[in-house]
This record gives structure tokens, C-alpha cells and sequence, in this order.
């Protein structure tokens, strides 16, 4: 390679099998949906299942198993064995799981690198108020080793950021205080 195209960082890349690279998100979110299945509330988990399929944008494939988390269960590996899946439909499913994990007052059991990838796409879908908080800036997880952006640090968690830029949570992540 000769001149100034050496110094570009994507010119530097190690050559390699990009056979496991794929836009398929279906594995993703069939482990979302597993993850959602563990959230059931015990008390009310038909409707709690309903209404993450509902946000999920999954409810022509409900099963009608009458167990909830089977119904879950048996909706994820149709998902994982079925279809195709976008980044958009990967978004729907975090977002309904992030929905049922506040809802439950849970941690959200997601996966800092799909949490980063929905963080990406949601930040050039959100809402102007959304997309105007991080604008100009770099966004970085505290518990993953991503980010994206330029500019001043925001830092949160992967989940936070996520939720914020799904519009879960009105929580964004905050400035980074340089250390002395």
C-alpha cells in the first residue's frame, strides 16, 4: 500500500475469514426473548408475555402453548430457526425486554455487545431530544469495551444507553470528570 491510504485506520486491518460475519440478527434475539421468558413475573406472567410480544413487534408468531414461559421459549427457537432477522427487529425485542426488566425493578440480562449494537441503530432513530444529548459526543458502556461518536465522553452502562436511546429510560449517560 503506498501513500497516504496507509494511514487510514480501516486500511490497517488484518486480513481473515469474515465467514462468520453476518446482518442476521436472529440469534440475538432469540436470546433476548429467552432472557424475557426468565423475567415473567410469577403472578401475572401471561400478560407480561403478552405485552413483550406486543412491543416486540412478534405477535403473528406467538405460539399458543397455555405456560408463558413455554409459549417463550418455543417463540425464541421459532425465531432462531426461522427468518431472517434486521437490526430493527433485534431494537423491538431489547426494547420490550428492557420495558420488562423496569417494569420488574430487574437488572436487564442483555448482552453488553447486542445492547451496543441496539445503542448504535438507536441513535440515529431516536428522537431529535435523544440524538441532541449525544450529539457532538463519544458515547461509552462502563461494562462493555465499546462506543461510538466523537467528542466528550458520555459513559453508562451498556443497557443504560441503550434504554435511554430507546426511550425506556429518561436516564442519559453522563460526562466522564477527567481524573487528576
Amino acid at each position: 500500500m503506498s501513500g497516504f491510504a496507509s494511514y487510514l485506520p480501516l486500511s490497517q486491518r488484518a486480513t481473515g475469514d469474515d465467514a462468520a460475519v453476518s446482518s442476521d440478527r436472529r440469534r440475538a434475539l432469540a436470546d433476548v426473548i429467552d432472557a424475557a421468558a426468565g423475567l415473567l413475573p410469577p403472578d401475572d406472567a401471561d400478560a407480561a408475555a403478552r405485552r413483550f410480544v406486543d412491543i416486540a413487534a412478534l405477535t403473528s408468531e406467538a405460539g399458543t402453548e397455555s405456560d408463558p414461559a413455554v409459549r417463550m421459549h418455543a417463540l425464541a427457537e421459532r425465531v432462531r430457526t426461522g427468518p431472517r432477522r434486521r437490526l430493527r427487529a433485534l431494537a423491538a425485542g431489547v426494547r420490550a425486554l428492557l420495558i420488562l426488566a423496569r417494569d420488574r425493578g430487574a437488572p436487564a440480562p442483555l448482552d453488553p455487545l447486542v445492547a451496543g449494537g441496539v445503542a448504535l441503530y438507536a441513535s440515529t432513530n431516536a428522537p431529535a431530544d435523544r440524538r441532541a444529548v449525544i450529539s457532538g459526543r463519544t458515547v461509552r458502556a462502563s461494562d462493555a469495551e465499546w462506543s461510538f461518536g466523537a467528542g466528550p465522553v458520555l459513559e453508562g452502562t451498556s443497557a443504560g444507553i441503550a434504554a435511554f436511546l430507546l426511550g425506556v429510560s429518561d436516564d442519559p449517560p453522563q460526562p466522564v470528570t477527567p481524573r487528576r
